[in-house]
């Protein structure tokens, strides 16, 4: 009995696949010796197959190809100008995000304000999530303020 290799590196497997594929060896015989090494869970004998067809179509390279996909918009740049925008006006909606804008849809701008620069609606102001001691001190006072109001106008 051999020693098992537990949780391998896809392209190590994709390796010894093509290592034996090389050598003639036919695909359903190829997926019992990778479960005999790495285990039941390696790869199921359908991937097996197609890997075994990809290499024999003259494929060499046993890593992952790069996804396509849409790339994203969001950049440091956009945040920097999306931030500055906000600055000027915290009273804005991400509807007046949308007409600064344009080429972003409203998703990615709520994303962006929400995720990135950490503001949260308040009041109809955005704000950043984050308070310093600062902050906190004078809501503080500012609290303590009105509940002695309130007690005074109370008694």
């Amino acid at each position: 009995m051999f020693k098992t290799i537990a949780d391998p590196a896809d392209c190590d497997v994709r390796f010894v696949i093509r290592f034996l594929n090389a050598k003639n060896v036919k695909p359903d015989e190829v997926h019992r010796q990778l479960v005999e090494i790495y285990g039941e869970n390696v790869m199921t004998d359908g991937m097996v197959r197609k890997w075994v067809r990809q290499f024999n179509d003259v494929r060499t390279n046993v890593h992952d190809e790069a996804l396509s996909g849409r790339h994203s918009v969001v950049n440091n740049g956009l945040v920097a100008k999306e931030n500055e925008k906000i600055r000027e006006n915290r009273r804005f909606t991400i509807r007046m995000l949308c007409d600064e804008f344009p080429h972003i849809t409203k998703t990615a701008l709520h994303e962006i304000v929400t995720n990135r620069l950490n503001y949260r609606k308040l009041c109809s102001r955005w704000v950043p999530k984050m308070h310093t001691d600062v902050h906190k001190t004078k809501r503080l006072d500012s609290a303590l303020t009105f509940l002695t109001r309130y007690s005074a106008m109370n008694s």
